[in-house]
C-alpha cells in the first residue's frame, strides 16, 4: 500500500500546512505587492491630475475639449468633439487591458496604463472650470480619506466580502441604468439618489477589491520580478484607480462649489 501523509498529529514541513518561514515569506511578498499596486494607483492619479490641470490652465487648449456655459446654478461646460473622444477613450483602454492582458507584454501593459491615466486627465479637465480649485482640493482629500479607510478595512477584516462585492456590482449596474433613464427624465431627485448610491457602491467596491487583490496574491503567489506579477499589479491598480476616480466625481457633486463667473 502506498504511503500517505498523516495529518492527525500536525504536518511536517512541506506536508499539508505552510511552514512559519513560508507564511512569513508570503506575508512579506504580499506587503511588497500591495505597495506596488498602491504606487501604481497613486502615480496614475498624479498623472491624471497634472494633465487635467495643465489643460484647464491654458484657455486655448481647454477650448479644444469643452466650451463654458453660464447657467443660473453657475458655470457648466459642454464637450466639443475632441471632448467626447476624451470622455469615451478611457473605455477603449479598459477593454484592451481587460481582454488583451494575456497577450500584452509588461511594457505595453504599463504604457497603456499611463496613456489611460493621461486621457482620463483630459476628460476631467473641465472640473476646474466648473468648480472652485479650493473645493476640488478639499473633495480630493476627503476622497483620499474615505478610500484609505475602506481599503484598510478590506485588507484587515477577517470577514469574507465576496457577497458584499456582488451586491455592490448589482448596485453599480442599477446606478448606471438609472443614470441612463435620467438622461430623459432630467430629475434632480433621481440624480441625487444615484449619487448617494454611487458613493456607497464605490466605497464598498474599494473594500471588496482590496480584499480580492490580497486573496488573489495569497492564492497564486505571483513570483517577484516576473512579467505576470508586473502586469497583474497594473491591473489591480487600475481597479482601485477607477474606484477612487468615480468616488471623487460623485463626492464633488455634493462638496464642490461652482464657479459663478
Amino acid at each position: 500500500m502506498a504511503l500517505q501523509p498523516d495529518y492527525r498529529f500536525g504536518a511536517a514541513p512541506g506536508w499539508g500546512r505552510t511552514s512559519a518561514a513560508d507564511a512569513a515569506a508570503i506575508d512579506a511578498g504580499l506587503r511588497a505587492y500591495m505597495l506596488r499596486v498602491y504606487n501604481w494607483m497613486a502615480s496614475g492619479l498624479l498623472l491624471t491630475a497634472i494633465v487635467a490641470y495643465a489643460i484647464a490652465a491654458v484657455p486655448e487648449v481647454a477650448s479644444m475639449f469643452y466650451t463654458v456655459v453660464r447657467t443660473p446654478r453657475g458655470i457648466a461646460t459642454a464637450p466639443t468633439i475632441l471632448g467626447y473622444v476624451a470622455m469615451f477613450a478611457p473605455l477603449a483602454f479598459i477593454l484592451v487591458l481587460s481582454f488583451g492582458i494575456n497577450r500584452l507584454s509588461k511594457t505595453t501593459t504599463q504604457a497603456l496604463f499611463w496613456a489611460f491615466c493621461a486621457v482620463m486627465g483630459a476628460s476631467m479637465s473641465n472640473i476646474f472650470a466648473i468648480y472652485t480649485k479650493t473645493s476640488v482640493a478639499s473633495t480630493f482629500f476627503a476622497t483620499s480619506g474615505m478610500f484609505a479607510v475602506m481599503s484598510l478595512w478590506g485588507y484587515t477584516t477577517g470577514k469574507d466580502l465576496t457577497k458584499m462585492g456582488s451586491v455592490m456590482i448589482m448596485g453599480l449596474i442599477g446606478m448606471l441604468l438609472a443614470s441612463v433613464i435620467n438622461i430623459f427624465l432630467q430629475s434632480s431627485a433621481l440624480a441625487f439618489a444615484v449619487s448617494i448610491i454611487g458613493v456607497i457602491v464605490f466605497c464598498g467596491l474599494t473594500a471588496y477589491d482590496t480584499q480580492r487583490i490580497k486573496n488573489d496574491f495569497v492564492e497564486y503567489s505571483y513570483a517577484e520580478g516576473t512579467d505576470e506579477a508586473a502586469k497583474r499589479s497594473v491591473m489591480d491598480a487600475l481597479g482601485l484607480y477607477l474606484n477612487f476616480v468615480n468616488l471623487f466625481q460623485l463626492l464633488l457633486q455634493f462638496m464642490g462649489v461652482r464657479n459663478q463667473d
